[in-house]
């Protein structure tokens, strides 16, 4: 947690605000925005690299919680006793009948000496939903169940999405404000009961030496980039459809410290359960509490079961999960589809915008079918862990750098100041500039030190299978660097020195996308006078046209909110 704080005020929140400012400021999605600097342009195509993996497995996660809100609607959980078909005689339920047999020996002695000891709920998920292959590359059969559940999830997802964000902004009223109703139910029954008090305590008491572990501190940062969206173009996109006068730095400032102070009332709820299931057990907390899917999944649902009307929590609880994840889901895929949209630029696409938010979707839900089969789950944490995590933090200190040093830090400042009527706070400015790229690339560093391979649970992963986690990683930084000897290779000038200054050099369409808002050194350059002789005789034809074109209302992602300043 104190990793997680330094993160949040140091990188969460100035990168939160930088990347708002950014999209709101240019009224364009993650590629469109790199006018500001076109050989930086690669970073957008990262971001878009990395909400790909993240929107293919995400959903997959969705699904799983999709399946499991579907199979609480019964008197009595399924993963509740160990008499179901696919149990072992290693499993070993709480709440089972046959504990009787045992009436003599101790429960706790039991968990103690019998290291096979495996739950009923673990057993459930192992061996039923997922029917886990022994290897990576043992594919084995789709579990249909997960894929019809996969299938749902999209649909959901794309019909939320089917007028872009004029139905998802509606939607995400409910999806962002009923989670809290469900917590706060789930956190009054929690602190109600035995030995809560025992996880809190847990989840409170600081272990010092971890402090100097490079991985926790890696952890919070891809937690933070992960629970705040950073770096994964979903900010500036939305941030895109906001009014250009918009105070985005009061709505950064609130959205990061409501998102963060929600996840640590999470862990409230969570752990006050694990500590009552470790209470029933006799055990010690850490034995209960897991990470993962297996905290979701796992050691939850057991949890649930040991309280009266079970299947009610478990509805609850699930259900947030889903709309937590839905949420994020329509972020993801609004990114792509505007990202594409921005990138075509022509009337044709952008009045069937509609078709592209259903190839997006279909596309994901056809690379998602792989994370469905009996190796699926190997997959899925392949990808968590590899794709979306330290590409990350590259992708934003190359945005930290290329906005604060190529364009200029004080370009920059004096756009926030014509947006938002005054420049970024003190604080910020340093942040931006030294604090946190110098955080992330030290973070970096000391990730790659630390490095140590993927495994989950007893399963340690193949090299082939780490190479790949590797290259997907990799996928997304790549773009970068080919991006920008792409662009400079294109650029104007007789030497390279020349070429990057150009590939470098803000476009001539940077700045606000309404012509009412480009004043000071984005008003055109031409007075009115010369302007109405231009109409009469125009000495470019050409460019007098795409200027009228640039002048259009409907122009970058926001084409809905331009329209309306237009008529205002």
């Amino acid at each position: 947690m104190f990793p997680y704080f330094i993160m949040l005020v140091f990188c969460g929140i100035p990168l939160f605000f930088m990347e708002l400012s950014f999209g709101q400021f240019a009224s364009q999605g993650c590629l469109g925005v790199w006018r500001v600097s076109p050989m930086f342009k690669g970073v957008g195509y990262g971001m878009m690299v990395v909400s790909t993996y993240i929107g293919i497995y995400y959903n997959v996660v969705i699904c799983i919680a999709f399946y499991y809100f579907f199979v609480s609607m019964t008197r009595v959980l399924p993963w509740t006793y160990c008499s179901n078909a696919w149990n072992t005689p290693d499993c070993v339920g709480v709440l089972d009948g046959n504990l009787s047999s045992h009436a003599a020996v101790n429960l706790t002695h039991l968990l103690n000496a019998t290291q096979k000891r495996t739950s009923p709920s673990k057993e459930y998920w192992r061996r039923y939903v997922l029917n886990l292959s022994d290897d990576i590359g043992n594919l084995g059969e789709v579990r249909l169940p997960l894929l019809g559940c996969l299938g749902v999830s999209w649909v959901v997802v794309f019909l939320c999405l089917i007028k872009g964000v004029k139905s998802s902004g509606k939607v995400v009223y409910f999806t962002a404000t009923f989670p809290y109703v469900v917590l706060t139910i789930l956190f009054v029954r929690g602190i109600t009961l035995e030995g809560a008090l025992t996880g809190i305590m847990y989840y409170l008491t600081p272990q010092w030496d971890k402090i100097l572990d490079a991985k926790v501190w890696g952890d919070a940062a891809s937690q933070i980039f992960y629970s705040l969206g950073c770096a994964w173009g979903g900010l500036i996109t939305m941030a895109s459809y906001n009014k250009f006068h918009n105070n985005c730095y009061r709505d950064s400032i609130i959205i990061s410290i409501t998102n963060c102070a929600t996840s640590v009332y999470a862990g409230f709820v969570i752990f006050s359960i694990l500590g009552f299931m470790a209470n029933h057990l006799g055990v010690d907390i850490s034995k209960v509490a897991d990470h993962g899917p297996g905290l979701a999944f796992v050691a939850y649902p057991e949890a649930l079961t040991l309280l009266p009307i079970s299947p009610l929590w478990s509805i609850l609880f699930f259900f947030m999960l889903i709309l937590l994840g839905l949420g994020t889901q329509f972020c993801l895929l609004e990114t792509l589809v505007t990202a594409i949209v921005d990138e075509v630029g022509n009337e044709w696409i952008i009045r069937r915008k509609t078709f592209v938010t259903l190839g997006v979707a279909v596309a994901g839900f056809l690379l998602g079918i792989p994370l469905t089969t009996q190796a699926g789950i190997y997959w899925l944490l392949l990808m968590d862990n590899y794709a979306a995590s330290f590409s990350l933090v590259i992708i934003s200190c190359i945005m930290c750098v290329a906005i604060m040093y190529i364009y200029g830090h004080r370009n920059y400042f004096k756009d926030i100041e014509m947006m938002l009527g005054f420049p970024p706070p003190f604080f910020f400015q340093i942040c931006w500039r030294f604090i946190s790229p110098a955080i992330i690339f030290f973070i970096l560093v000391f990730t790659v030190i630390q490095y140590r391979p993927i495994s989950y649970n007893d399963y340690v992963y193949p090299t082939w299978a780490i190479s790949i986690g590797f290259l997907m990683a990799l996928s997304s930084v790549i773009c970068i660097p080919i991006y920008a000897i792409y662009k400079v290779c294109r650029s104007e000038g007789d030497t390279l020195l020349e070429r990057l200054k150009n590939a470098t050099k803000a476009s001539k369409d940077w700045g606000p996308a309404l012509p009412e808002h480009r004043s000071g050194r984005y008003a055109p350059a031409f007075s009115p006078s010369t302007e109405s002789h231009l109409e009469v005789q125009p000495l470019h034809p050409e460019k007098a046209q795409s200027e009228a074109a640039a002048a259009s209302p409907v122009q970058g992602s926001n084409g809905l909110a331009h329209s309306q300043d237009s008529r205002l």
